[in-house]
């Protein structure tokens, strides 16, 4: 017997899933996708009242089903959730997780509580396709756009770790709010995100209103009053400097779509009122743009726009070349704009110890190089091959 033939084979870790997940698809796409199993209309509805009002992690427990129609759900399809790379919980609750796709790419979620209440921050990319400087997310370079399944899955991951299933009344749910303030721009992933928040604020399942949940964009114009026009949710605005100059800097995407569009993008956004007034946060970094006069600049900037500021300490992340404005230049930035007749909460810091913080989140996803991608394309191949193998035997 030769070397070779004696060497044993290496079975792959698991044979790839080749069912469809009915995690992530809207409501028509659902009801199309059981019509072709033959189901009509109303089971759909069923699925749908299982899968985001009772948070079923199978088909076994969907009973109002026949054991016909569940085994063959089975056959055809899978509930999915991201799994659960790493679990951290902050000294003050915020608990973070590292959620890990079919793929083997990693994006994080982070649920910030307060007393009675709180929101999970949900990521829309693996990395981020923008290089804000002081991010450091920014620093990791776009892998791919998260998916419907992988955004809706994030929320629904908390859920499950909070034990918030059947869905709660509003006055019940400690899972409150969602922002999309996680890893990635919402924005450069609009169809996905679009998608994933019609799934979440729906009546029949989760059912997250839309004035619980918060879009945050660093500025991409175009999309600003689409994302009003189709979800009307809140807005936020990654703003952090109050001139072209200074903003470009800081945040290349001004290049792109400098202060003039983005200002104006935002007095045209569809709702906003002085009963939903735009966001705008602000990041403090030390020397950069913490002065009175970026005050005074940050006032005239927004004149005319419903809006209000969100303060942010910045968040050190290691490597980085910024320090956080002094604790009295913050206060008195604040009370500038408090003086205008802006309101101006100072954020307090969440989950800095596990890195959970606003501008902290990153993974050790990478993107591949054309060869890297070849060469794990051909080891799933491989894999694929194996299962066929043995399945034949």
């Amino acid at each position: 017997m030769s070397p070779d033939s004696a060497r044993p084979e290496i079975a792959p870790e698991a044979a790839p899933e080749t069912r469809t997940n009915l995690v992530g698809l809207s409501r028509e796409a659902l009801t199309a996708t059981l019509a072709e199993l033959g189901e009509k209309p109303f089971r759909a509805k069923q699925v749908w009242h299982w899968l985001y009002h009772r948070g079923a992690l199978d088909f076994a427990s969907m009973t109002d089903l026949s054991k016909v129609m569940r085994a063959k759900l089975e056959e055809h399809f899978v509930v999915g959730r991201p799994g659960i790379a790493r679990e951290q919980t902050s000294t003050d609750r915020t608990r973070k997780w590292l959620m890990q796709f079919s793929d083997g790419q990693k994006a994080e979620t982070v649920f910030i509580p307060e007393d009675d209440r709180g929101a999970v921050c949900v990521s829309s990319q693996v990395g981020c396709t923008l290089t804000c400087r002081f991010c450091h997310t920014g620093t990791q370079r776009l892998v791919r756009n998260l998916t419907p399944a992988e955004i809706v899955g994030q929320f629904m991951v908390a859920r499950d770790s909070y034990g918030e299933w059947p869905t709660p009344t509003d006055e019940t749910r400690m899972l409150s709010n969602i922002v999309m303030m996680g890893m990635g721009e919402p924005l450069y992933n609009f169809e996905n995100v679009a998608t994933a928040l019609k799934i979440l604020m729906d009546g029949d399942g989760i059912a997250v209103g839309k004035r619980r949940i918060t879009l945050s964009t660093s500025g991409v114009v175009p999309e600003i009053h689409r994302c009003g026009a189709e979800l009307g949710v809140n807005l936020a605005v990654s703003l952090h400097a109050p001139d072209d100059d200074t903003r470009s800097m800081i945040m290349p995407i001004n290049k792109k779509y400098p202060l003039k569009e983005l200002m104006q993008a935002c007095r045209d956004y569809p709702g906003a009122s002085n009963a939903r007034r735009i966001t705008f946060e602000y990041v403090m970094l030390k020397g950069i743009n913490d002065t009175a006069a970026n005050a005074r600049a940050l006032i005239k900037l927004v004149k005319d726009i419903p809006c209000k500021f969100n303060l942010i300490h910045f968040n050190p992340w290691p490597g980085t070349p910024y320090e956080c404005s002094d604790a009295s230049t913050v206060d008195a930035f604040a009370q500038h704009l408090w003086d205008a007749g802006y309101s101006a909460p100072i954020r307090t810091p969440r989950g800095r110890d596990i890195l959970a913080a606003c501008g902290q989140l990153k993974t050790d996803s990478e993107k591949l190089s054309a060869k890297e991608q070849r060469l794990k394309d051909a080891a799933e191949a491989a894999k694929v091959a194996w299962a066929e193998k043995q399945a034949a035997i």
